[in-house]
């Protein structure tokens, strides 16, 4: 069975991220590369993380017009990454350009109301998850606590992945809208996002194992 856990690599280094990758690649199948990485460090990482069979989450949110959107989509999927992110605030023209020009190569996921945004968003994010869907796109981007609204009303088949997720035994931060591993699980998320419980702790695999763990309690 696939994991449903992704890494962020929410570094500034090559070289930090390259360790992270080697260290986790055992447990762990799919890393998110974001803005703060590849500005520093660009397609090398994606390369390195291809090259260590495993795959790229590329989350830089894109966010212009169509057709420079439609190119970034075309650039990204020309570094096999396995899924990338626009913004769902784009949106139609924007969205559909994205879905369009690879069908179905990598998924392509709308980011529907940033984890750290507080207050009462539930109806912001299902208006962009129904847009998100009626444009084509794979899947969206939400914080666990609006996975339930989604499912219910777009169905099993929009994939769901899913930041602002946090082990009980990890601090909140700048994250509002959030859940445990196996909360956001049992609510149907199709992947979860971790990033700092993973990654600075001093052992990265034995927390990833016990993120793994916790995700596996509402498996059975």
């Amino acid at each position: 069975m696939k994991s449903k856990l992704i890494v962020a690599l929410d570094v500034d280094s090559y070289e930090r991220a390259a360790a992270l990758v080697k260290d986790l690649r055992d447990a762990v199948e799919v890393f998110k590369v974001g803005s703060i990485l590849f500005t520093r460090v660009g397609p090398k990482i994606v390369d390195f993380i291809n090259e260590q069979r495993r795959k790229c989450f590329l989350d830089l949110k894109f966010h212009d017009i169509p057709n420079t959107v439609a190119k970034a989509v075309e650039s990204a999927a020309a570094l096999n990454v396995f899924m990338l992110t626009v913004h769902a605030s784009g949106g139609e023209e924007m969205l559909r350009a994205a879905a369009q020009t690879i069908p179905g190569r990598p998924a392509i996921l709308g980011v529907t109301v940033l984890t750290s945004v507080g207050g009462n968003v539930q109806k912001e994010v299902l208006r962009l998850a129904k847009l998100a869907q009626q444009c084509g796109l794979s899947g969206v981007v939400t914080s666990p606590q609006e996975i339930g609204l989604i499912r219910k009303a777009v169905g099993e088949k929009l994939l769901i992945v899913t930041p602002g997720i946090r082990p009980s035994w990890a601090e909140t931060g700048d994250q509002k809208r959030v859940m445990t591993p196996a909360e956001a699980i049992a609510a149907g998320a199709d992947y979860i996002v971790v990033g700092r419980p993973i990654i600075a702790a001093q052992h990265p695999a034995a927390a990833a194992l016990r993120v793994s763990t916790d995700m596996a309690s509402a498996e059975r």
